[in-house]
């Protein structure tokens, strides 16, 4: 391929300007490319670790692929200089261990998650074109979500040109750590495109974050989140997964960024970030009933009843706080009683 087919390092790339979501061209510069040119979704190291490779992912539209199944066109270019290194890296973290994975800077937890979003999310996009059954909320039709799709993707640029961000980071991430006792489930992922909040568990490791957030959350949440920094039983990071989920719900804001000129010489380009609407606040009304709709769901694999979920209308259901707001302490849910 030519090099005057493809971008200069410095120049950012919109998909989203005329919807070129399809197999024609690289996700990260455009490019066109073969139906030979494609990246896995989810890498091959990821899959083979875990054994996803014929795992099944249900998508909104109902349909059902395989993880294998799940790819992106990426030029050879962009493969081997940008998605190919960012995979290796992730994966000597992660074989590490939650330590290791916590010593990552933001930036890059936010491009590899964000790389997996944007793979199921154009998915998705592609899907809606010809899909299984209409889903409820198409995501091409809500221009405030395809709004935060687009600020998304300017700051994923980041991993493919040299990007610094001006004392923010765009996304909320937070990795904590599994406590082995009753969990014998060593991956398992989850998202909600809508609102681009995103989950992933490499064994004792659950990383979650909300990517196109400015760190908001995440500042909403460094309480909860510095209660959480020690071993949880896994019903007790489902529940911090459903408050970093409902916050992402009701996140009243789209950060708008801006790359400054690069100057002469520089070798990087540095983005700036703006929120518009001053204004208005920066979240919509927390409801229990809604936060209680996102543990019920977090909660399945417990079968946790929304009646015991909300049978305290004022404060739902928790394991991550006692009554009286201090951190609770669960080796074992359900926790065993004493018999007389």
């Amino acid at each position: 391929m030519p090099a005057s087919s493809a971008l200069d390092d410095f120049t950012f790339y919109d998909p989203f300007d005329g919807m070129r979501f399809g197999p024609e061209q690289c996700f990260l510069c455009g490019t066109p490319t073969t139906p030979a040119d494609f990246v896995p979704v989810f890498a091959d190291w990821l899959m083979s670790r875990y054994k996803l490779h014929g795992r099944q992912i249900k998508l909104l539209d109902l349909s059902i692929v395989t993880y294998q199944d799940l790819r992106i066109p990426c030029c050879s270019r962009c493969r081997t200089e940008h998605v190919e290194p960012l995979e290796a890296q992730v994966e000597a973290a992660a074989s590490e261990g939650v330590e290791a994975l916590r010593s990552l800077d933001d930036k890059t937890l936010y491009l590899w998650l964000g790389k997996m979003f944007y793979g199921v999310l154009v998915t998705e996009l592609l899907n809606e074109l010809e899909p299984l059954a209409v889903p409820q909320y198409p995501l091409a039709e809500n221009a405030r979500m395809l709004r935060r799709f687009q600020a998304f993707f300017q700051c994923f640029q980041a991993l493919r040109v040299p990007v610094e961000f001006e004392d923010f980071s765009p996304a909320s991430i937070f990795v904590l750590e599994v406590d082995p006792a009753q969990d014998d489930m060593a991956f398992e992922y989850d998202d909600d495109l809508s609102t681009l909040a995103f989950s992933i568990k490499l064994d004792n490791a659950v990383i979650t974050a909300c990517l196109v957030d400015n760190g908001i959350i995440r500042q909403a949440m460094r309480r909860v989140y510095q209660d959480a920094s020690r071993p949880l039983h896994p019903v007790q990071v489902a529940e911090f997964k459903a408050r970093v989920y409902y916050a992402a719900y009701i996140l009243n804001v789209v950060p708008d960024y801006f790359p400054r000129s690069r100057k002469p010489g520089a070798n990087h380009i540095e983005m700036d970030t703006l929120i518009d609407d001053i204004t208005g606040d920066i979240f919509n009304p927390w409801e229990n009933a809604a936060y209680g709709q996102s543990l019920l769901e977090m909660w399945k694999r417990w079968n946790i009843p929304l009646a015991e979920i909300m049978q305290d209308p004022e404060q739902p259901l928790s394991f991550l706080y006692e009554a009286d707001g201090e951190p609770r302490q669960l080796t074992r849910y359900p926790e065993e009683t004493q018999e007389n």
